[in-house]
């Protein structure tokens, strides 16, 4: 058993807790508002019930598990006996420098820092610090208690040590961890993404497609078999003689295809218009939490699904 600091405890933070406090480990809940870890616990209290009706509790009760929750009064208190420190503040360059200042002199020496941010290097905000080796970024895919996969970013002072023990913490939480060799603006989620949805954009923008099209080509097309696999197992088992197979027979098509790529779509651009308009008509503004509690149950019966199907078909 761990004992995890999470340092801001809203959205990421209280996620954070769950998914660490459910592998059995003691969490500590500290933010700058006063008031915020309480409202984590609030919410925290609420979601587990789900998680429960879902098997998704690891065996343990919504009381034991929130037992093993807390709150601390000061940044000091929640640091102090920690193994690993989960931190999660406002994407603000300079926010990020002071409050890593201020943990790499209150925690343990041993204990790794780690970032949730999903846009800064770490190197942008660990390079002044004594102790910047046991410094880095762990980007979660919110929420992390239903979606596995999260970045290990080192920076290019990281301790290697520290990348593999904070990778082993992340597996025993049950997560899927994706150590990158290096840090690269965007990391690798939000590439992967961005390169997705620049595509989505530009065929909206261009006429080809509706906004519903492009997301039922997605979620009733590509993502089915993404749901349990990567792009490249796919290509290996699409063709009969694996990846290089595939190469030979269907680079020729994507080859084809880039030119018409190298271009933005202006998101902010006219093509928003469209992409909010369609939007807004299948789903008004009013609606989007209720829509957000669906996707997080849709999320939950996933993700029991597929743990019963690796027991029963294998991963």
């Amino acid at each position: 058993m761990a004992t995890i600091a999470i340092i801001g405890s809203g959205f990421i933070g209280r996620a954070w807790a769950i998914s660490f406090a459910r592998a059995g480990h003691r969490v500590r809940l500290w933010d700058a508002a006063a008031d915020a870890p309480q409202a984590a616990l609030d919410y925290i209290a609420g979601i587990l019930p789900d998680l429960a009706a879902n098997d998704l509790l690891e065996g343990a009760t919504p009381d034991a598990l929130m037992a093993r929750i807390t709150p601390a009064a000061t940044l000091a208190e929640a640091v102090g006996e920690a193994d690993h420190v989960q931190e999660n503040a406002p994407e603000v360059l300079e926010t990020k420098r002071a409050l890593f200042a201020e943990l790499d002199a209150l925690a343990p020496p041993a204990t790794a820092l780690a970032s949730s941010t999903s846009a800064l290097l770490p190197s942008a905000f660990t390079d002044h610090l004594a102790g910047r080796a046991r410094c880095l970024v762990v980007h979660p895919i919110n929420p992390p208690y239903l979606v596995p996969a999260a970045e290990v970013v080192p920076s290019p002072w990281t301790d290697p040590a520290v990348i593999e023990r904070t990778a082993a913490l992340l597996r025993s939480a049950g997560h899927a961890p994706i150590v990158m060799k290096r840090e690269i603006d965007g990391f690798l989620m939000n590439r992967l993404q961005g390169a997705l949805l620049e595509e989505a954009f530009r065929l909206v923008a261009d006429g080809v497609a509706t906004v519903e099209d492009v997301d039922i080509g997605i979620r009733d097309g590509l993502a089915l078999r993404w749901s349990f696999m990567g792009p490249f197992e796919t290509i290996d088992l699409n063709a009969p003689g694996g990846v290089r197979d595939y190469v030979v027979r269907y680079q020729g098509i994507y080859e084809r295809i880039f030119p018409s790529t190298q271009r933005r779509a202006d998101w902010a651009g006219p093509v928003l218009e469209t992409v909010e308009g369609e939007r807004r008509a299948r789903l008004p503004a009013s609606d989007l939490p209720k829509r957000q509690a669906w996707r997080d149950r849709m999320l939950m019966a996933l993700a029991s699904h597929k743990r019963r199907v690796r027991t029963d078909i294998g991963s």
